[in-house]
Formats: C-alpha cells, structure tokens, sequence
C-alpha cells in the first residue's frame, strides 16, 4: 500500500485527523523525565497517551540532530511502528545530486517526509521515486515571514505558493505527494484547495492559532489530510509535578483536538 493508503486506513480507524508534532525542547522537559535518552523516554509517554487519537506522529528533524537524539529518534519511530500509526519526519529537506539522494535515505526508517521545492524538481525526484512512501512540499507556511517569499506574484495572476502547489500536482505521478499549507491564512487554504485536489499537511493549529474549520475543510482530499499540533498537545501538562497528571493532560489535549475538528470534518 503507498503512504496515502495507509494514512486513509489509519485516519478512519481512529476516526482522527489528528498529527501530533514529537518536538522534545530539552528545555521544556518534565523533571521526572530522567532516563538515559530523556527525549525517547518523553515520546515514549506521549505515544502511549496519544496513540488512541493520533493519525500520525510528526517528529521534527530539529530536535534530534545530535548523536542522543538520533538515538531517540530511532526508538520514537519503532515505537510509533508498533502501535500501527504512521510516522513523517519534518525535515524539510531539499539539495542536488548526491546530497539529494542521502537525504532520502531518511525514507528508509519513517513513513513520509517534508521538502522544500525551492531547488526545483531534480532535488525532489530521489523522494519522489519512493513511490510508497509520502512527501509533503512546503507550499504555504503558517510563520508571519512566509509570505517574504511565498506571496510574491508570479505572472499576471498567481502567488509564488500558488504556482509551486500546481507544479507539485503536476510532479505527482506515483500519488505519493501532498503539500504543507499553514493553518493561520485560512483563505489561502481556500484557494489552494480550489487549485489542487492533493491533501494538505496543516500546520499552526493549537499554539499558533490557526483556523481548526478551515483546516479540515479545506485541508482534506477525498477526506485524507493531516492536522498538527506539537506544543498545544505534548506540553499540555506543565505547570504539575506529578507524572501520570502530566500525561494525562497530554492525553486530554489530544482527545479535544480530534474532537474539535471531528466537528467540521
């Protein structure tokens, strides 16, 4: 099955849109979490809490770039494994050549990955190929400055986010590729849905603010699309001493959420 077949398996199984962001901030972490690889102790919990509501987990690259955390990294994703829920690493990931195909090799071990298509197709094609795996281009980001680069006109009639949306579509001949369009801007998610039928990785829903109606509104294709949310979900518990407080709100959070965009789905 590709990427995109088991995502709709997993979505309707758990009866969730619901991506939660593993970002483990060593700063953030509960003192209870005292393990030899705190951040993998941390997910490890956070799964367990979540699994229930979670359609797919989404660690961030960031929060793993040091020997400990590739190791943490290495658990968080078998364990996510063994509890049948899909795995895509925020990597965002984009180079030529040979630099292009070892960041690929990150296919090897997570379900789907994030890429920047600034580069054009060629730094893509080495995720592309994959075709069982899922690729989600940055297209339109939730961040203030991403409309710097991504509003720009292009032509007579269309923003930068809007053509890179109608050359991903075009690139997708193995309908393994989706796009990462931002919560906050829910027009533009209005927009991109009218331009391309691919589903939407919607980011900015929880901490950020964005609109939860119109991420599931127009975040979804044929019904599969993600939803994250990283802070509002995994700290959901700070501010109490106790462990099992901790992760129950973190359970908690999660159970909302899918709830709260249940409603528009």
């Amino acid at each position: 099955m590709s990427f995109f077949e088991d995502l709709r398996a997993r979505i309707d199984a758990v009866d969730s849109v619901v991506s939660v962001g593993l970002d483990p901030d060593p700063e953030r972490l509960p003192g209870f979490v005292d393990s030899e690889l705190p951040r993998w102790s941390f997910n490890r919990r956070i799964i367990d809490a979540t699994h229930e509501h979670a359609a797919c987990y989404k660690p961030n690259a960031a929060f793993y770039e040091d020997p400990d955390g590739w190791r943490a990294l290495e658990e968080t994703v078998a364990y996510a494994d063994g509890k049948g829920v899909p795995v895509v690493l925020d990597a965002k990931r984009g180079d030529i050549g040979n630099t292009a195909r070892q960041y690929a090799k990150a296919l090897d071990t997570v379900d789907a990955v994030t890429v920047n298509p600034y580069m054009g197709r060629d730094t893509l094609e080495p995720f592309l190929s994959r075709s069982e795996k899922g690729i989600f281009v940055l297209c339109r980001t939730s961040n203030p400055g991403g409309s710097d680069f991504q509003n720009l006109q292009v032509g007579n009639d269309k923003r930068l986010y809007e053509y890179v949306a109608q050359r991903c579509a075009e690139w997708n001949d193995h309908d393994n590729l989706g796009l990462v369009v931002g919560a906050t801007a829910p027009e533009e998610l209005e927009r991109l849905r009218e331009l391309v039928g691919l589903p939407f990785l919607v980011p900015g829903v929880g901490s950020q603010g964005g609109d939860a109606e119109a991420a599931v509104e127009f975040g979804l294709a044929d019904g599969v699309g993600l939803v994250n949310s990283s802070r509002g979900i995994i700290f959901a518990g700070e501010g109490t001493i106790d462990e099992n407080a901790y992760f129950g709100a973190v359970g908690d959070a999660a159970k909302r959420l899918k709830t709260r965009l249940n409603e528009y789905r």
